[in-house]
């Protein structure tokens, strides 16, 4: 099991959580980038950068992770197809996106993109905070413990 993260969008404090939970569990986690990302020393952080241009870092991402993987990412689209290989995502703000879910998250964002589109104010996400950070936290526990268990 991998952990890969779409870490171009992904907030510093979350970042931080993820260097953390690796060396802890002992976890591969990988950042993929379009831009360069200094990480800590760690035989379990890898960096992947990739080209510049829209869904490069999603399609290397979608691309390389497997079933039984984590996607970290804000990007649904990204969840969806993570998702339909079997991988599971969670989003920095701890929601955690799997077959039970994604078709309607999914939904529900291409409504709001609808609206946007027709100048609609749907107003912006709420502010990541200590609540947010703790969810994320939690649900990254709650997966890594039952993917070591499982082997």
């Amino acid at each position: 099991m991998k952990i890969w993260v779409d870490a171009d969008a992904c907030p510093k404090v979350i970042k931080e959580i993820l260097y953390r939970a690796a060396d802890r569990t002992e976890t591969q986690v990988v950042f993929v980038a379009n831009k360069w990302l200094q990480l800590p020393q760690s035989k379990f952080l890898i960096f992947r950068m990739v080209e510049q241009g829209a869904d490069i870092a999603d399609d290397k991402i979608a691309a390389e992770c497997a079933a039984g993987d984590l996607v970290i990412t804000a990007d649904i689209p990204l969840a969806a197809r993570v998702v339909e290989k079997g991988a599971a995502a969670l989003d920095p703000r701890g929601t955690m996106y799997g077959n039970h879910n994604i078709k309607q998250i999914l939904s529900m964002r291409d409504f709001m993109d609808s609206l946007r589109g027709s100048g609609i104010d749907t107003g912006g996400a709420n502010s990541f905070g200590q609540r947010e950070r703790q969810a994320f936290a939690d649900e990254l526990d709650r997966f890594i413990t039952k993917a070591q268990q499982s082997f």
